[in-house]
């Protein structure tokens, strides 16, 4: 698992390979990742958008980014956290992902951003 804090807001990401919706033989491998974001802070939160940039091991980079995640924009009081799953393909059997979230502090009407930590995708035989 990999875990960053940023103003108070604690990200933990845990991903998983996919295999049953994977293709290698296409160059196809899909992951999935579980994100909790736990709110450490004093004030509450929305998460009002999100940037991924996702990396292939050939070198291939892309940018995915809009409002909230998996369709929700979800407020989060002090002490309090959301999970979520959601997943990613690649062209390549290892790769990673990182980004940021945009939230809102709602007390003061105050946007800031939230760092996603770098967490890597990779095959589990790529292990051995």
């Amino acid at each position: 698992m990999v875990t960053a804090i940023t103003q108070g807001i604690k990200i933990s990401v845990e991903t998983m390979y996919q295999d049953e919706y994977s293709n290698p033989a296409n160059e196809h491998f899909m992951f999935a990742y579980r994100i909790t974001i736990e709110n450490l802070s004093d004030y509450s939160i929305q998460l009002m958008r999100r940037q991924w940039f996702i990396f292939d091991s050939n070198g291939t980079e892309r940018e995915v980014e809009g409002e909230g995640v998996v369709g929700l924009q979800p407020i989060m009081e002090p002490g309090g956290s959301h999970t979520y799953v959601s997943g990613c393909h690649l062209s390549t059997d290892m790769g990673a992902m990182s980004g940021n979230y945009l939230m809102h502090r709602m007390i003061d009407n105050t946007d800031f951003t939230v760092d996603i930590p770098e967490f890597n995708l990779i095959v589990p035989y790529r292990l051995n």
